[in-house]
Parts: structure tokens; C-alpha cells; sequence
């Protein structure tokens, strides 16, 4: 029967709901009067009007307040609070209405009374039929994940309140550093401490822990995570601060914990002025707009105020995704390449350009080393001619996005970014109206080519992981942190400097792929578990790759004002020794002569020791 009711018409529900309610509205008014005179009381001649009138007083107060509106199923404590305003503003009009007609009969405490059992009655009516119907709707859905909500503060009350109105999951612990709160129920559900998860898992069938700690810093994060990867369970967790800002929380936010969770430290509070004063009421460029640094760069450069922001991009769909995305009437798209010096210039005199951000380059090792010649000429002339073109058109700041591949490089990527900080250093000695700055940083999560999403993807498809070598390791860094601080430390060049920026701790990426099989509540398929779900499998290094990744050519550096922000003393080349060797090169890149190209590139950059024969696939196919 109960099924029955709920597939009815939403409108029948609201007719009924209107009608019970009429009938127990009277039903409070005898009984009030009842109470009161201490028997069964039955009203005559004018006060008959009074209490069976009730109903026309009452229902469009209910309609007001939204009563009819709830879904039953669904209802919270906002709904209960609105049944208790309506039924208070009704107690009070029709006591009112009572003593205004002056009708006899009507005992003072008859009103109190009335109110006390409306609120008790039509709002205990509308809890047990949520409860009822609830359970019947809960019956025919599938079976729901039993879960344990880690913090019991704001955002994990908001979460159970959510996930008990949820047909996925149910809540049936949380787990909370705080004494305080440990053993004590919060809406019926036991809070516990951290020791007891594992007890926890086992009694209570939990298979998923859901991370509701959005304020606590990166590095507690970071520990709390790495206590439950010991546990055979997924781990999710909601949004930061910001994104819950409107005290509202959704399943859907629920997410698989992120790299960023996993690797995240607690972050130098920035400074608001180096991020503004290469910015703010400024024309700024940024080249490579649409890629994963420029299009975080785009997005920070807008929020700090530039004047007008050029978008310059070869890839007309990045082109277009980034200028739709930030729809501002300051942006202006241009398509074009940096290889093309004309058109860079004609683009800095028109706009007036005052700041470049040159992200545009090619970073993909393998690819690189596939395509060489394409790869120098991107990376190498395209800096040229950026810097050149900057330098023409009275640009005061130039911000070249470096790598660490480019300290001691063993692929033709990092040699090509080595180089271009060379030629920049070279430019910046030879004349001061454009400031040339540089900085190095490593890996950044969720770039083009990250481990991360295809570790991911890997898990989903039930594996294998694929890791190119067990002993691999690699820097990580958020993509929104890497350009905060690389804004930061373009505003504290004073031409030709090269700031390194530090990435934290290195992490091992076959740690990295365990950790993630384990975080997804899956375990690891080896030799000595040979029944576990993931398998991991080692591919051997790519062309070009290596297994540690450094930041500093030597030890001559010194600090910032930035803890997070560097500044290396290396040695450079005068603009008189590296431009001949530059045209040989250039010569080298038109003739497709790769052997030449690696011999030039060496003679750049002497700590280049390639790790693998010239791959250039037309090379190759000679």
C-alpha cells in the first residue's frame, strides 16, 4: 500500500496532505477544549463556527509557508521548523479571531494548548510518515554502502544529514580526533576515535571513509590519509573551504581523493603585491594560453586585475576552450605560433603589451625525442623570437616557464628549455628595457601527460598500473600553487635571474600507484599477493627519461622573500658566444640534420648527456 502511495501524482499527495490536515486541525480543537473542561466536549450555536472554521484560517497560512511543497520523504529540520512557525502565526490568529467575534466559551489556556498539540501533531504526523516512506523507498533501491564520515565538525554534520537522505549510502560512524566528542551521538550516530577504524570496518561492514575535514591543513591531510591507506576501504572526500562557503553539501561532491591530498603541504601565504605588480591595470600576453600552465596563468592573471589579457595560442580548439571558459571583455584571442616573430609583434604594438608569460613550448619527453628538429625550433627559436619581439616592441617584463628536465638534461626536452634560459640570460646581459626572468619548477598534477589521471583511469579499468621503473621519482606541485608562485617571482627578477621554486619532498611513483590502488579500497597484485586486484607493471624508462629529476645545476643559491621561491647563480653565455652557435643551429633544424642538432645542443648546454640514440622518427626512417 505504501509503495502504491508514493507512485501516485504529486497533486493527489498535496490534496491529501491538505485534507488530513482539515481534519486534524478540528480534531486539536475538541480535543484542546476536552483537556481543558477535564470531559468530552462538543461545541454548540456560534462557537461550532469558531472551531470547524479553523481549517479556512489555517491552510492558506500552510500553503504560505511552503507545507505542501516538502516531499515527505525528504523531509529536514528546516521543513519541521517552517510547520512550527505556520502552526504558532495560526494558534495566534485564530485565538484572535476567538475573542475579536467575542464568542463565549473560549478558555484562555484553550489557545496554548491548541498550539502545543497542533505543533506535536502535524509535525509528528509528517516525521512518521518521512520515516515510513523513507524505508519503503530505501527497499526498493539497491543496498546501501555502509560508511564512516571522518570529522564530526560542520561539514560532516551537513554530510550526515545529506547522506541520510541519500538511497547510496548509510552512515553508520564517525571518526574524530577531538576526546571531547568521541563515544557521544550526533543525530544517532556514534562518534569514535581513529584507533577503532579498524574494528569499525570489520563490525560495521564499512567500505567507504568519507573525508568531511575541508579546513585542517594540507599536511594533517595528508597524515590522515596515509593512516587509512592501512585500511581495506575507498577513501572520498568533499570540496575545500571555498567551495563550501554556501554551508551546502551534495553527494555529489564526494570525490575520490585527489593527488593533491595525497602529496599536499601547507602553503606560503602569498604576497599580494609581488602578485599584482606585473599585473594589475596592465596589458598582459601569455603564450600557450590554452595549455594546463597557461590557462591557470590566464585564469589568475583576470582575477588580479589586468587591463586586458591576450590570449595567444596556436591550438585553435585550446584557443577557443580557454577564451569560452573566462568569457571577459578584457580577453582578446589570437591564434598564432611563436615560431612566427612577425606576428608576435604585431600583436605587442597593437595592444600595447607591458607583460609576457611565455608558457607556449613543447614538454612531452618521448614526443620530443621523436621529433627533434620540431622540438628546437618550438622551445629554442620560439623563445628567440618571443624575447626578440618583446625587446622590439618595448615589453618591460618577460616570464620565461622553465623545467627541471632542463637541469642536467638527458633528453632533447630539457636541453631546448636549457637553452632557451640561456638565450634569455644572454638578452637580458646585452640590454635592460625588458626584464627576463625564469623559472624552473617540476611536475605539476593534472597537467597534459600526468601519471595521475592514467593511474586512474588504469584503477577503473581494473588495471594494470603501468610504471616505466620501480625506482623512478619524480617533483609534484598543484598546478593554481606553481603559477601563484611563478607570478611572484617574475615581480622579484631583476633581469636574467633564474628562480627555482621548491617542489617539497620527492615522491616515488611506484609508492604513488600502491597508494592510489589502496586509497580506491583495492588491493595490490604481486608475488606476494597473488590474489590482490591490481597488478603493477614496469614498462622500462622512455626515451629520453631518467629517474631522478633535480632542480639546481649547482649549489649557488640563495633565498627570497618567498620560503617556496629560490634564487640559482649559474653559469651563462654571452649573447656574442651563443649567437653563432644559435644560427648553426637554426641551419641545423631547416636541413633536418638531427645529428648536427644533438652535436650543437651539447655544445650549448655541456651538462647535456643524452640518454638514449637520436629517436627523431625521420632520422629513424632514413
Amino acid at each position: 500500500m505504501l509503495n502504491k502511495l508514493i507512485n501516485i501524482s504529486r497533486i493527489s499527495k498535496q490534496i491529501a496532505m491538505l485534507l488530513i490536515d482539515s481534519v486534524l486541525l478540528v480534531s486539536i480543537l475538541l480535543a484542546s477544549f476536552s483537556i481543558r473542561l477535564g470531559y468530552w466536549y462538543f461545541p454548540e450555536n456560534d462557537l461550532i463556527w469558531v472551531i470547524f472554521g479553523a481549517p479556512i484560517i489555517t491552510i492558506p497560512i500552510f500553503i504560505r509557508f511552503g507545507l505542501y511543497r516538502t516531499v515527505i520523504r525528504y523531509i529536514g529540520f528546516r521543513a519541521l521548523w517552517a510547520v512550527v512557525q505556520a502552526v504558532s502565526l495560526y494558534a495566534l490568529i485564530w485565538g484572535v479571531i476567538g475573542f475579536m467575534v467575542a464568542v463565549e466559551g473560549i478558555p484562555r489556556s484553550v489557545i496554548l494548548i491548541n498550539w502545543i498539540l497542533a505543533i506535536l501533531v502535524i509535525g509528528g504526523l509528517r516525521t512518521t510518515a518521512r520515516w515510513m516512506l523513507s524505508d519503503v523507498d530505501g527497499a526498493t533501491k539497491p543496498t546501501k554502502c555502509n560508511v564512516a564520515i571522518y570529522g564530526a565538525g560542520d561539514a560532516g554534520r551537513q554530510l550526515l544529514n545529506a547522506l541520510q537522505q541519500s538511497s547510496e549510502y548509510n552512515p553508520v560512524a564517525f571518526i574524530d580526533d577531538a576526546s571531547d566528542l568521541q563515544k557521544h551521538s550526533i543525530n544517532g550516530v556514534v562518534v569514535y576515535a581513529p584507533s577503532n577504524i579498524n574494528n569499525l570496518i570489520g563490525n560495521k561492514k564499512i567500505s567507504e571513509i568519507l573525508l568531511a575535514i575541508p579546513s585542517i591543513s594540507h599536511t594533517r591531510r595528508s597524515e590522515i590519509i596515509d593512516s587509512l591507506e592501512l585500511h581495506p576501504v575507498m577513501v572520498r572526500s568533499l570540496p575545500g573551504v571555498a567551495e563550501l562557503a554556501q554551508g551546502k553539501i551534495n553527494i555529489a561532491d564526494l570525490k575520490e581523493v585527489s593527488i593533491n591530498d595525497l602529496l599536499g603541504r601547507d602553503s606560503v601565504f602569498p604576497n599580494q603585491d609581488l602578485l599584482e605588480v606585473n599585473i594589475r591595470d596592465k596589458v598582459v600576453m601569455v603564450t600557450g594560453a590554452g595549455g594546463s600552465i597557461g590557462s591557470e596563468l590566464c585564469r589568475q592573471i583576470i582575477h588580479l586585475g589586468a587591463s586586458q589579457l591576450i590570449l595567444f595560442e596556436q591550438s585553435e580548439l585550446a584557443l577557443y576552450n580557454i577564451d569560452k571558459e573566462l568569457s571577459n571583455i578584457n580577453i582578446v584571442p589570437i591564434l598564432g605560433s611563436v615560431v612566427n616573430q612577425d606576428r608576435i609583434e604585431k600583436v605587442c604594438k597593437s595592444f600595447g603589451v607591458q607583460t609576457i608569460y611565455h608558457a607556449a613550448a613543447y614538454k612531452h619527453v618521448p614526443m620530443v625525442e621523436f621529433n627533434n628538429t620540431e622540438g628546437v625550433n618550438n622551445n629554442v627559436f620560439g623563445t628567440l623570437n618571443c624575447a626578440q619581439a618583446a625587446i622590439n616592441c618595448g615589453v618591460k617584463t618577460f616570464v620565461l616557464i622553465s623545467t627541471d628536465k632542463a637541469v642536467r638534461p638527458t633528453n632533447t626536452m630539457g636541453a631546448t628549455k636549457r637553452t632557451a634560459e640561456l638565450v634569455l640570460q644572454a638578452l637580458a646581459s646585452k640590454q635592460s628595457d625588458t626584464k627576463f626572468t625564469m623559472v624552473r619548477f617540476g611536475n605539476v598534477l593534472g597537467s597534459s601527460g600526468s601519471v595521475i589521471p592514467l593511474f586512474r583511469q588504469q584503477i577503473k579499468d581494473g588495471g594494470p598500473i603501468t610504471v616505466t621503473d620501480k625506482d623512478i621519482i619524480r617533483y609534484f606541485m598543484t598546478i593554481p600553487e606553481a603559477v601563484e608562485l611563478v607570478i611572484q617571482a617574475g615581480a622579484m627578477g631583476l633581469g636574467g635571474d633564474v628562480f627555482v621554486l621548491d617542489m617539497g619532498k620527492p615522491v616515488r611513483i611506484n609508492d604513488l600507484a600502491e597508494k592510489m590502488i589502496r586509497l580506491s579500497g583495492l588491493e595490490v597484485k604481486d608475488e606476494s599477493h597473488p590474489v590482490g586486484d591490481i597488478e603493477i607493471k614496469y614498462t622500462g624508462l622512455r626515451a629520453g627519461e631518467k629517474l631522478y629529476e633535480e632542480l639546481l645545476i649547482g649549489d649557488n643559491v640563495s633565498n627570497t622573500d618567498n620560503s617556496l621561491i629560490m634564487r640559482a647563480e649559474e653559469e651563462l653565455l654571452t649573447w656574442d658566444e651563443l649567437n653563432p652557435i644559435l644560427d648553426e643551429l637554426k641551419i641545423a633544424v631547416i636541413d633536418c640534420n638531427h645529428f648536427k642538432l644533438r652535436e650543437l645542443l651539447i655544445q650549448i648546454v655541456p651538462d647535456f648527456k643524452p640518454q638514449c640514440e637520436i629517436s627523431d622518427i625521420l632520422y629513424k626512417g632514413k
